[in-house]
């Protein structure tokens, strides 16, 4: 069945009448104002138009497309917003079919763009972002759209019932309020359930347009493969277990996992809502990434975590620091047994070191496994049956899940954990088999399932960020670090289909601290499987990791576009 639409009366959408459409041929569900489906489906979904030529000039322009290039097309007058949106939502139309990376798309983006242009064109002083077209992971609230999951008992296109919020999620907020135009939502695995791929969505799996043999990456696979495929300028994706550092690595982006605290994370959908979970941008360039960080930072009373961040931002922004020579005279820490006992594999050594002699040539000093007699890498409890996962925090997922139904307003189909268990209970998350099952390990979970609208006892996971970040922070200060820089998978990707995950080597590690870092192109393997460093930092120096990615991208230019087969 579907169920009714809940809409922001502050945010009038077009029109009180609503529905849903049909699957349109290309697995898109596609929310719609009744009375202006015909124009829809011209626009974006349903109709082909042969392009015209200067359509050609513009459609070849999106490929690749950072943020500078349309501020500069729009600062010339070569294009307007609405005209690039629906340059990208043809391309949308051509693309996604393959790769499955929009579920959800926006029936007002080209209102939005419109808006911009009018506001442009009024003389307004408008922002970075203005004009942008972004997409944003299933997982995050925009009222009016459904937040899905991707399990199909969340899915009314996939025969469930559909969640759709009342109001945008903070940061869906703060993207609208830097004038993105934001054309669509993005595929997950159901319940955000895994850091390698969406191969469990109800609408189909995800492809990694570097690799489509290979795993996408995930949870926020579908944002990933949007950015990758220049089906958009910049995405959100939002990390519990790699999710921001996994896909972007895969696909050889950029991806941002930032300190615990300081970007909002209501109303997204949540794993570990209340101890690890962090929403982030992934795009193509380290500028366009810090750009999106700007609009996303900062405190909300809507979300009191928030408060941790206050003061911690850089003066001018997180763009401030973007210098070709900011490598120079870096203390650079390098992986090593001391950080995790799990070696590289060989060709992934050979990347790395030539991603070790790059940084060099940048002006860093490297310093070798500088976690080497701690006890660091004692700290992990992977989970059994998981590769390399430590759970903890996991404990708060049936609290967190009742606090995100709640915020979704009176009217959502699903208004607690009680509701949810009962809708899903045919493929129960949290018995054998199940998608969350191997966190029932947590000693301190069941008594969250048993009683999840009390604040859950997570002692367990508070211990562990506590000692993780003690050595951390020593060992810092100890070698006169600045950062470190790590391969951010130990082993290039598997089959997109079969057992084999993605080797990372730092998720466990910086979920659980807290810590922020960023990913970025760093090469390929043979196979032509993307490589990618990660550097890694203190709590709060977003900034300084930031400037080292710019140094380093701007040094080796690394990133290359894929080839795409429609």
């Amino acid at each position: 069945m579907t169920a009714s639409t809940s809409v922001s009366p502050s945010r009038p959408r077009g029109g009180a009448s609503r529905e849903r459409s049909h699957r349109d041929g290309i697995g898109l569900a596609v929310v719609k104002d009744a009375e202006r489906e015909i124009e829809m489906n011209a626009m974006a979904l349903s109709v082909a138009v042969t392009p015209e030529p200067a359509e050609d000039a513009l459609a070849a322009r999106l490929i690749e497309m950072t943020v500078e290039d349309c501020q500069r097309a729009f600062a010339e007058g070569s294009v307007t917003a609405e005209a690039l949106a629906q340059a990208f939502l043809a391309r949308i139309e051509t693309y996604n079919p393959r790769y499955k990376a929009l579920i959800v798309m926006n029936p007002q983006a080209l209102d939005d763009a419109r808006a911009i242009d009018a506001r442009r064109a009024a003389g307004e002083t408008l922002g970075p972002l203005a004009g942008v077209p972004v997409v944003i992971k299933d997982t995050m609230d925009m009222a009016g759209l459904p937040s899905t999951g991707g399990w199909h008992f969340l899915s009314a296109e996939a025969g469930g019932v559909d969640l759709i919020p009342a109001t945008d999620a903070p940061v869906t907020a703060r993207m609208r309020e830097a004038g993105c135009v934001i054309l669509g939502k993005t595929n997950v695995p159901v319940l955000s359930h895994t850091g390698s791929h969406a191969n469990d969505s109800w609408a189909g799996p995800t492809l990694n347009p570097a690799a489509p043999d290979r795993i996408p990456g995930g949870s926020s696979a579908g944002t990933a493969t949007a950015v990758a495929a220049s089906l958009a300028v910049l995405g959100l994706a939002e990390e519990t277990g790699g999710s921001i550092q996994n896909p972007a690595s895969a696909q050889g982006l950029v991806g941002i996992k930032p300190s615990f605290g300081l970007v909002p994370n209501a109303g997204v959908m949540p794993l570990a809502g209340s101890t690890r979970d962090v929403v982030g941008p992934i795009a193509r360039c380290v500028r366009d990434a810090a750009l999106t960080l700007d609009a996303l930072a900062g405190y909300t009373a809507a979300d009191p975590k928030t408060v941790a961040g206050i003061g911690k931002r850089p003066a001018g922004g997180y763009t401030a620091g973007l210098e070709p020579g900011a490598l120079a005279g870096k203390r650079l820490g390098l992986y090593g047994p001391g950080w995790r006992d799990l070696p590289l594999s060989e060709e992934a050594s050979a990347l790395y070191a030539r991603a070790q002699a790059e940084l060099e040539a940048a002006g860093a000093t490297l310093v070798a496994d500088p976690f080497a007699g701690t006890d660091f890498a004692a700290i992990a409890e992977p989970t059994p049956g998981l590769v390399y996962f430590d759970a903890r925090g996991f404990e708060s997922a049936p609290y967190d899940l009742q606090l995100y139904l709640e915020r979704m307003g009176p009217d959502v189909a699903i208004r607690s954990f009680a509701a949810f268990a009962e809708a899903t209970k045919a493929e129960d998350a949290f018995a054998p088999g199940g998608v969350l099952h191997p966190i029932t390990n947590l000693r301190q979970l069941a008594a969250c399932l048993a009683d999840p609208a009390s604040p859950p006892d997570v002692s367990d996971f508070l211990a562990a960020r506590e000692a993780y970040l003690a050595v951390f922070d020593r060992v810092m200060a100890e070698h006169g670090l600045d950062a470190l820089v790590f391969p951010q998978m130990r082993a290039e990707l598997p089959p997109l289909h079969g057992p084999g995950t993605l080797l990372e080597t730092t998720v466990c590690e910086i979920n659980i601290a807290g810590l922020p870092g960023v990913t970025l192109p760093a090469g390929a393997y043979a196979s032509g499987s993307p490589f990618n460093l990660i550097f890694v930092g203190r709590m709060w120096s977003e900034g300084d990791l930031l400037a080292c990615a710019y140094a380093y991208e701007q040094a080796t230019h690394h990133r290359r576009a894929p080839a795409l087969d429609a």
